[in-house]
C-alpha cells in the first residue's frame, strides 16, 4: 500500500442521504458503525418512528448521528441529545450537526445514560447493538423508562434474533410491547410509559 492510499483512508467519508424526507450530509470515518452509508436497521427504524415538533428526544448510541439529527430536523422546536460511549462518534455527530446547520442538537459522551443526568424526554430511540449483552440491554430499558415523560415513547431497532428478549424485557419494564415492524433481519419495537406515572 502506498502513502497516497494510506492518506486517503484518513480523509472523511462523505455522503448525502434523505431520511424521513430530510436531506442530510454526513461525514464519517473508518472505525465507526456503517461508515459508508446508512445501515438497514436505522433505515427501518426511521421509516416507522413517530415524532412531533416540540418533542425532546434522545438518540442512545448515536454513532455519527443519522437518527438523532433526523429527529432534530423533524422536531425543530424540541431539543435532541445524541449520546455515545465512543468519543469519535460524538465528535462526528457534533460535526454533522454543524455541517447541516442543526442548532437544536447536542452530542456528548455517555455510557448508556450515565451522563444524561436528570433530563426527561418525550422520545428515546436506539439502534440497539446486539453485542452489548442482555445485562446492558436491561439497563438501557430501565434507564429509558426512568427518563421518559409520562406518555413518552421508546423506539428501538434490533436484529430480529433479539426480538423475543426485547419483547419480554419491554413487558417487564414498561408493562407492554408493540412490535411496530418485523423484517427479515431487523425488528422495530415501541414501548410507551403510562401517562399516569
Amino acid at each position: 500500500m502506498d502513502a497516497a492510499y494510506i492518506a486517503s483512508l484518513r480523509e472523511d467519508i462523505v455522503f448525502t442521504e434523505t431520511l424521513c424526507e430530510q436531506t442530510l450530509q454526513f461525514h464519517t470515518t473508518w472505525g465507526l458503525f456503517s461508515p459508508r452509508g446508512i445501515d438497514a436497521g436505522t433505515r427501518l427504524l426511521l421509516r416507522h418512528i413517530k415524532v412531533a415538533d416540540g418533542d425532546d428526544c434522545l438518540d442512545l448510541g448515536c454513532g455519527y448521528g443519522p437518527i438523532g439529527l433526523t429527529l432534530a430536523k423533524l422536531s425543530p422546536n424540541g431539543q435532541v441529545c445524541l449520546v455515545d460511549k465512543d468519543f469519535v462518534a460524538v465528535d462526528y455527530a457534533a460535526k454533522n450537526a454543524r455541517i447541516n446547520g442543526i442548532e437544536n442538537a447536542e452530542s456528548f459522551l455517555s455510557n448508556g445514560f450515565s451522563h444524561v443526568g436528570e433530563r426527561r424526554f418525550h422520545l428515546i430511540t436506539s439502534n440497539l447493538p446486539a453485542k452489548v449483552g442482555k445485562e446492558m440491554l436491561y439497563l438501557y430499558l430501565h434507564d429509558a423508562y426512568a427518563r421518559l415523560h409520562p406518555g413518552g415513547r421508546l423506539y428501538v431497532v434490533t436484529i430480529t434474533g433479539l426480538r423475543r428478549f426485547i419483547e419480554r424485557a419491554c413487558k417487564e419494564v414498561f408493562g407492554h410491547y408493540d412490535k411496530v415492524k418485523q423484517g427479515q433481519d431487523y425488528t422495530v419495537a415501541m414501548a410507551q410509559k403510562a401517562r399516569d406515572t
